[in-house]
């Protein structure tokens, strides 16, 4: 089969004799300027230190080349984007079951568990599964729900109201602005 498309997520860097531009403003390997050089002694510089010219701002009057191995540049950018994911935070959604006839006791145990996953700043679904004929008497489930985020309206606030999808009553609930600040320092 033939790809034809470009892969948008690679991206394409000129090198050495692959580069348009006449004039290019010259970094060396520490990223120190060297200064705005014509294409063949920049080409020459790299040469005589047996590394590659590559082109890192096409873009930029003049465009910014840095004398470097090449392998050892693409090594960095991948080592730059790795870093760049670790420090990016996802917030995941946690589900949390409840049934409609809870006790007290086991009701404050699920809470807790929420309240733990809130404080960790993931948004968590609360769910009340009706099974069998407990479905004909949804209005326990709205009450256990009602004691639940009573019990959550502290550090969290309601993201989805609360829904019956089938045997299901589900409320999605997210930290509030005041639990996220005290997370962050």
């Amino acid at each position: 089969m033939i790809k034809r498309f470009k892969d948008s997520s690679k991206k394409f860097y000129r090198v050495n004799e692959r580069i348009f531009a006449t004039s290019l403003r010259v970094l060396d390997s520490e990223g120190k300027q060297i200064g705005v050089l014509d294409k063949a002694k920049a080409l020459d510089l790299a040469k005589k230190q047996m590394l590659d010219l590559v082109e890192i701002a096409p873009k930029a009057t003049p465009p910014v080349a840095k004398i470097i191995d090449f392998k050892k540049f693409l090594y960095q950018e991948e080592k730059k984007k790795r870093e760049e994911k670790k420090k990016a935070k996802t917030s995941d959604t946690k589900e949390v079951r409840l049934g409609p006839f809870m006790s007290d006791n086991d009701l404050s145990v699920m809470v807790k568990r929420a309240r733990d996953f809130l404080e960790s700043g993931d948004k968590v679904r609360l769910v009340v599964f009706f099974s069998g004929r407990q479905i004909t008497h949804p209005q326990f489930g709205h009450q256990i729900m009602d004691k639940a985020l009573v019990m959550l309206s502290d550090i969290s606030k309601v993201d989805r109201e609360r829904k019956l999808e089938g045997r299901k009553l589900i409320v999605l609930v997210s930290p509030s602005k005041k639990q996220n600040e005290k997370v962050e320092n």
